[in-house]
């Protein structure tokens, strides 16, 4: 059987060929199509646990990736306005998946009904839990593309894309760590024990991050203006 780190590598040079594929038969759509989606599959995967690297670790985190790689792709090329809008589609539909579920688990189920219980597992989310990736959504993915705008302005050259693309979400994904584990978790764990989810979510979203580096070059020279 494949190892969960190599299937962990492909999976994510998958997910980011898929993204660019999005990007290169629907150009801008593509790109909110994507971040809209990637938004609720990452909130679904996030609830399956995994050993890699030697550490314990969650799903979702590639995909939550892309996402971070959409924003910057609009960002460098159409412009920190349709950046934000990008993000705000991706809380809103968070938002609308998160409301729409909660709302289908209090239907009473048939006789023959074989689905309910496995909906209730995956979208009966923990209040606070779903509170925690709503508010690490919005405050980090706004801060990114915030931060891209600057970094562009410093680094403008196209040779300095890796600073931009990677300084941003670097940056971002600690702040979307440090929010989401704040509220999702603290108190619920002693403190060592919640620094180590802090710490090891934080390792493989940085990991995320590098390896979207070279997508980002290939986007840039997809639909140019």
């Amino acid at each position: 059987m494949m190892p969960n780190e190599i299937i962990w590598i492909l999976f994510a040079l998958v997910n980011f060929s898929l993204l660019l594929l999005f990007y290169r038969l629907f150009g801008k759509m593509g790109l909110f199509a994507w971040i809209g989606m990637a938004t609720v599959i990452a909130n679904i995967q996030v609830l399956e646990t995994i050993e890699l690297f030697g550490l314990t670790a969650t799903l979702g985190n590639i995909i939550y990736g892309t996402a971070y790689l959409a924003t910057d792709i609009l960002n460098e090329k159409y412009g920190k306005k349709d950046a934000k809008k990008a993000v705000w589609l991706g809380f809103s539909t968070l938002i609308t998946m998160t409301i729409m579920m909660q709302i289908v688990l209090v239907f009473e189920p048939g006789a023959d009904d074989i689905a309910h219980g496995s909906l209730a597992t995956i979208f009966g989310m923990i209040p606070r839990i779903a509170a925690g990736s709503l508010a690490a959504y919005a405050i980090s993915q706004y801060f990114d593309v915030w931060i891209y705008d600057k970094l562009r302005k410093l680094f403008p050259s196209d040779k300095n894309l890796w600073i931009r693309n990677n300084g941003s979400t670097v940056v971002s994904q600690l702040l979307d760590t440090a929010v989401f584990c704040t509220i999702a978790f603290y108190g619920e764990y002693p403190t060592s024990v919640w620094l180590e989810i802090f710490l090891t979510t934080y390792i493989i979203k940085f990991a995320v991050a590098l390896i979207d580096t070279p997508f980002m070059y290939i986007a840039k020279n997809l639909h140019k203006k």
